[in-house]
């Protein structure tokens, strides 16, 4: 801890990192699997905080907590993820500085400098590359001292669905309304998987995705997840063909979507994730 008692994952002191898994989209082993590259790209000691309505097959090292009780009626037919919100407030026995963690990423490099820069009061978030000129913040990987955002809460909690409507994804509400403000990782440190890994129309058909040099960590944002990317496909719907089989589905009425859409998004199975994506 420091002088002032609380715990910052600095100097030597336990680094929290917590997570939160709800309903069935997302089975244990992803979250068995985010312990595991923890385990392997951060100075010790450390811990993973999982917080769950089920936590039945989850590693014995994760330390299994609750959902934090907030009650509202959820936002419905919205595009954020607005169940994170249960995480802005009071989280039990876990006190201080936590870096929040996605179950979709993949860890590829060392996670010490995510606790050590800054103010250990600082939000820090992932800068979206979605909205570069908006400069809206990516919740995939956060880090916040507990409780700061809790008056979000109580924003939220007033009218859950005009929040939802008016801001459409959780993390631009945490971007314009996080007290202090929020700041954002350095460039570089977070990579977008569809976006910075995968290679550009027609090069996809040839490459695989690649690591960008310094990239901490890969964020996998929309439907395409490790498993996807894997076994070569854009999501869960999709079926991996071989690139000649791909592009001659693009003109025989076997694609999903338009022509450019199908082009773009065929993906070869990427060898890095599945090395790095296990327990």
């Amino acid at each position: 801890m420091d002088e002032s008692g609380v715990n910052d994952g600095r100097n030597g002191c336990v680094k929290q990192i917590i997570c939160i898994k709800w309903g069935t989209k997302f089975g244990p082993e992803f979250v068995n699997r985010l312990h595991g590259m923890v385990s392997r790209n951060i100075t010790p000691p450390f811990r993973l905080y999982c917080f769950t309505d089920d936590g039945a097959g989850l590693h014995p090292d994760i330390e299994v907590r609750p959902l934090p009780v907030f009650d509202y009626e959820p936002p419905k037919n919205t595009l954020g993820k607005w169940p994170k919100s249960r995480l802005w407030g009071d989280l039990g026995d876990v006190k201080g500085v936590v870096l929040f963690l996605d179950l979709d990423v993949i860890i590829t490099g060392n996670l010490d400098d995510f606790f050590t820069i800054g103010d250990p009061d600082d939000t820090w978030l992932g800068l979206n590359p979605n909205t570069p000129f908006e400069k809206m913040g990516q919740t995939s990987v956060y880090r916040m001292k507990v409780g700061n955002l809790a008056p979000l809460q109580e924003i939220f909690r007033a009218d859950p669905q005009g929040v939802a409507d008016t801001y459409r994804f959780e993390q631009r509400f945490v971007t314009r309304h996080a007290p202090g403000g929020v700041k954002f990782w350095p460039k570089g440190w977070m990579a977008h998987f569809r976006m910075h890994c995968v290679p550009n129309f027609p090069l996809n058909y040839i490459r695989e995705a690649r690591i960008p040099k310094g990239a901490r960590i890969v964020i996998f944002a929309g439907n395409l997840n490790p498993p996807d990317a894997v076994a070569g496909r854009w999501d869960e719907q999709d079926v991996h063909r071989a690139p000649l089989d791909h592009i001659r589905a693009a003109f025989d009425g076997r694609r999903r979507e338009s022509l450019s859409k199908h082009l773009r998004h065929y993906l070869r199975p990427v060898s890095w994730v599945q090395r790095l994506w296990r327990e």
